[in-house]
């Protein structure tokens, strides 16, 4: 409100006679500005400003005026009097007390006594400038919370709907802000158009004084869509009218924060996939739909516990990598109608409709093809992983009623199941299966603590001197509450829970102390065997066996390790480099099981193994069938051609032992010889000697044997009598079943069978016998001839010679006796390929060692050199003269401060040091004297420092230190 304006021309327009009574009650201050001071103040100003009118005259203008708009106020008044306009404007001004109050003033030039003056007005509006600030404080504030809280409001006059909207809705839509002037409630273009009536509706039908709110989408301006929180009320105005205020707060985030929370809920975050609660909802749901319509429902639970195994090894991105190739495929391999679910870090799960009546079959097809479709490999870098799955299996209704119970019942039949063998489906004693597990893997988890576990040892014998060569630790639980557990038994429930690789070290540790033990007992050296788990091949492994052997003494020549197929098939980069540093301890590597897994020649070859363990269903009888005792020939022989050792497990019976050794193999373990013995019936097995009997023993055969085999025993006398003469040790038998157990129990050179014999013909005994010990010379003697069979026999190799009967007793012992040098001589080109292949191996490995070491050596000589280089730039750049002297007293060295002191140095090497260097440094005899004392040089003081060189005992000559006397 501007009154100084028009009040000033009212006055102006005054007849002088009533304009000066007229101004002193005018309730607005009013003075005039003369030269600079004041000429006149009315009653009002001086109450304003609380000094009395006539002391505020003849002071200057700006004398109530507040400093900072002293200079404005005056700049003003000269605009005046130059006769420029003005606008009213607001000023501070000040009481007499100090005060200050906000004015609005008004001047104008007027003419005063005759001469320019300039009229001021002056309004007093404080209380108007408070409330302005105010209401600019509350609007500055509501525009920072709206800023702040992604917020905007508006204010909706009913029933015409029209809506002022605020600067921070104008802000969080897009808007221009002169938007709100058109907006209407019934229209708004920032709604979308679906969603308008239900905006409007809910503002329509709201009731005054009650609070309400709901959720709506916003369209902005440059295209995005908001998800925002609508609170109104409604009020009833002055007149009658109503009218409400809102606020809509922009809760997008919120929204999808909640979308994501709701997903992870019921989603694995790796995998994408259901998780158990969701999965277990979709069971009940299909379990509720089946019993509607008589269908059944199978579960599938999969166990793939590489995942866990690959987390620990290649780390947690490799270990979902894996989980989400695995999801991939399950969801590949899924039907219309089924459901797939990730339970947990290992486990999967698969629902499938199927008919009661032909459930097993049906679980079991799609158990299968689930098989082949994890099965196959997945590439994690530059390695392929098996992922090795269990699967286990249950129906409804015929096993569980309801979601949770079903699950369990699957996951109960996978209990023992080997991974990738096939689908087990639940039975009534799983469960006990399961609680037995808990109770072993609880009782399992203090065994070594309580100190349960103990160790057993199987001799292992060498077949070529019959003695015992080592042994295989083997581990034994004896638990306090469950008695003696079985190893097949709690091996794999350590493994499932984790226990295994405490157990295995603790194994490690025990055999290491009895191997130490032993060496101070004075027991011979024998190399004990320890069985590696697939935890335990860690690239450290090296390192901690070492840190092992060092803490109990043993000797590394005294201990192996034995690793399985399936081990080592795993990662074999990974198990080939982990071995090759073991190996290089001496430590001995040995293949378990092999035959059962599906390692190949390549990277069998590639692997630093000393010894392959051949599996007991690999080791047969003599009675055994043709071909599998040549898959035992080959796989020695195989063994032998990489260099390798073979020692067959499971050796059970005198057959077993006589076709190994005839079949070349080294070394045998088993219940034939030994069961598994405590540490201390081993030890006396050892000191007894004990050992195979003389008959089974591979090498220096006593006596040529000569076995002979008729069924008429007048001419089994009469051949023994002829032939004892030549001193051989003669066996007979009277059938071929008979001659195939003396092979067995002797280690026969010639054989000498009849043609026609009962149950088996002389030449089908002759070929049995070539499968079996082929290194026998074997001869026919018969008075029977047919022709095609014995043509057939001599081609294919199993027979040397065909005698008949009546037979010429010299020419009789001639052939035998030829027949002997034929074995002899074989024998001895063995015996000679034996060594030679041996002296190869031994120098195999020496060449490996002398490589490994030479490569030690130079890797030392690179580190020594470098360090070398480092110590001579070192004392190059020494602040103080150093110099070296040979043996024979020849100066051979200078650094950098030396040739900075010796001008001359480089040509001086090579010379006299007492020639070149300074006499006083020297003796008579021409030898340094001075050990630590001062010399002078050329005006230069410096303390000489002499000391002598000498390594191992033999004098490397001098160095001299020259220090400048300031050091």
């Amino acid at each position: 409100m501007d009154l100084s304006s028009p009040l000033v021309d009212t006055l102006l327009a005054l007849p002088a006679a009533v304009a000066p009574a007229l101004v002193e009650e005018v309730p607005i201050g009013i003075f005039v500005v003369q030269n600079g001071v004041f000429r006149y103040a009315n009653a009002a100003y001086a109450e304003l400003v609380g000094w009395p009118a006539a002391e505020l005259i003849g002071r200057p203008q700006t004398f109530t005026t507040a400093p900072d708009f002293r200079e404005h106020a005056d700049s003003v008044v000269q605009r005046r009097l130059e006769g420029k306009p003005g606008r009213p404007g607001l000023t501070r001004h000040l009481r007499r007390d100090g005060s200050a109050f906000d004015g609005q003033v008004y001047a104008r030039l007027i003419d005063y006594a005759g001469q320019p003056a300039v009229l001021v007005t002056l309004l007093d509006v404080s209380e108007l400038q408070q409330a302005r600030r105010v209401a600019e404080w509350n609007a500055g504030m509501l525009a920072r919370t709206e800023a702040l809280c992604r917020s905007g409001s508006f204010e909706i006059q009913l029933p015409s709907g029209q809506l002022l909207l605020s600067e921070g809705l104008c802000t969080l839509a897009g808007l221009e802000p002169d938007a709100s002037r058109e907006a209407r409630i019934d229209a708004l273009d920032w709604v979308p158009a679906d969603e308008r009536p239900f905006v409007a509706g809910f503002w329509r039908n709201a009731d005054p004084g009650e609070p309400f709110e709901f959720q709506h989408r916003v369209q902005c301006a440059d295209g995005r869509k908001l998800q925002v929180l609508h609170r109104g009320r409604l009020e009833v105005g002055e007149g009658g009218g109503l009218r409400g205020f809102a606020i809509l707060q922009d809760i997008t985030a919120q929204k999808e924060a909640e979308l994501r929370i709701q997903e992870l809920a019921n989603h694995d975050e790796v995998t994408g996939l259901p998780n158990r609660g969701a999965f277990l909802d979709q069971v009940d749901a299909a379990m509720h739909a089946a019993r509607w319509d008589g269908r059944g429902v199978a579960l599938l639970a999969l166990d793939v516990r590489r995942i866990a195994e690959i987390k620990s090894s290649m780390g947690f991105g490799a270990g979902d990598t894996l989980a989400m190739a695995l999801a991939a495929r399950l969801r590949g391999v899924c039907g219309d109608g089924e459901s797939v679910a990730h339970l947990g870090e290992t486990e999967f799960a698969l629902l499938i409709d199927c008919d009661p009546r032909e459930a097993q079959g049906l679980i079991a097809q799609r158990g299968e093809a689930l098989l082949r479709a994890l099965q196959v490999p997945v590439r994690l870098g530059s390695t392929d992983v098996y992922p090795q799955c269990l699967i286990g299996a249950a129906a409804f209704p015929t096993d569980a009623d309801s979601a949770d119970r079903l699950l369990e019942c699957a996951q109960t039949a996978r209990v023992g199941l080997s991974a990738g063998r096939g689908i087990a489906f639940f039975k009534p004693e799983s469960n006990s299966r399961v609680l037995r597990e808990m109770a072993l893997e609880s009782a399992l988890s203090h065994a070594i603590d309580n100190g349960e576990l103990l160790l057993h040892y199987q001799p292992q014998v060498d077949l070529a001197s019959g003695r015992v060569c080592g042994a295989e630790a083997l581990l034994r639980w004896r638990s306090r509450e469950l008695g003696t557990v079985s190893p097949g038994e709690f091996i794999p429930v350590a493994e499932r829970c984790g226990l295994i690789g405490a157990i295995g070290d603790w194994v490690l540790r025990e055999a290491c102390r009895q191997i130490a033990a032993w060496r101070r007992a004075g027991l011979p050296p024998l190399r004990i065997g320890v069985n590696l788990s697939p935890m335990q091949l860690q690239p450290d492994l090296a390192r901690h066996v070492q840190a092992v052997l060092v803490e109990t003494g043993a000797d590394p020549a005294s201990l192996g390790f034995e690793v399985t197929e399936g081990t080592l098939m795993a990662d074999v980069t990974l198990a080939a480099a982990v071995l090759r540093d073991v190996k290089s301890l001496g430590v001995e590597i040995s293949l378990d099981d092999f035959g059962t897994g599906f390692s190949s020649l390549s990277s069998l070859s590639s692997l630093p193994i000393d010894i392959v363990k051949v599996d007991r269903s690999f080791v047969h009888d003599v009675t055994g069938s043709s071909k599998d005792v040549s898959v035992t020939r080959a796989v020695i022989s195989m063994a032998h051609g990489l260099q390798m050792q073979v020692l067959a497990e499971g050796l059970e019976t005198d057959g077993q032992l006589s076709l190994l050794v005839a079949n070349g193999c080294d070394r045998a373990q088993g219940y034939w010889f030994s069961p598994p013995l405590a540490a201390d019936d081993f030890e006396r097995l050892v000191r007894e000697q004990r050992s195979l009997p003389e008959k089974f023993l591979s090498r220096e055969r006593r006596r040529r044997t000569l076995l002979l085999v008729d069924d008429e025993e007048n001419i089994l006398a009469s051949l023994k009598r002829l032939l004892r003469r030549d001193g051989y040790h003669i066996v007979t038998a009277g059938s071929a079943a008979e001659g195939l157990q003396r092979l067995a129990e002797h280690e026969v050179d010639v054989i000498v069978s009849d043609q026609r014999m009962p149950g088996m013909t002389g030449v089908e005994f002759l070929r049995r016998a070539k499968e079996l010990y082929p290194d026998t010379v074997r001869m026919v003697l018969s008075g029977y001839t047919e022709l095609q069979s014995i043509i057939d026999a001599v081609n294919e190799g199993a027979i040397y010679k065909f005698l008949t009967k009546p037979w010429d007793d010299e020419r009789l012992r001639a052939h035998v006796a030829e027949a002997f040098r034929q074995k002899d001589l074989a024998d001895e080109n063995r015996r000679l390929s034996r060594q030679v292949e041996a002296a190869n191996n031994d120098l195999a490995s020496v060449n490996a060692r002398l490589e490994h070491l030479l490569a030690q050596r130079h890797d030392q000589a690179l580190l020594l050199e470098a360090s070398a280089g480092s110590m001579r730039e070192l004392i190059d750049r020494l602040p103080a003269a150093v110099l070296g002297i040979d043996p024979d007293g020849v100066l051979v060295f200078a650094n950098g401060e030396a040739m900075q002191l010796l001008p001359d140095a480089d040509s001086l090497l090579g010379q006299p040091a007492n020639a070149v260097l300074w006499p006083a440094l020297f003796d008579a005899t021409g030898r340094l004297t001075a050990l630590n004392s001062i010399v002078t040089h050329q005006g230069r003081a410096m303390r000489a420092v002499a000391r002598q060189i000498s390594i191992e005992g033999q004098d490397r000559g001098q160095v001299l230190l020259l220090l400048p006397q300031a050091a």
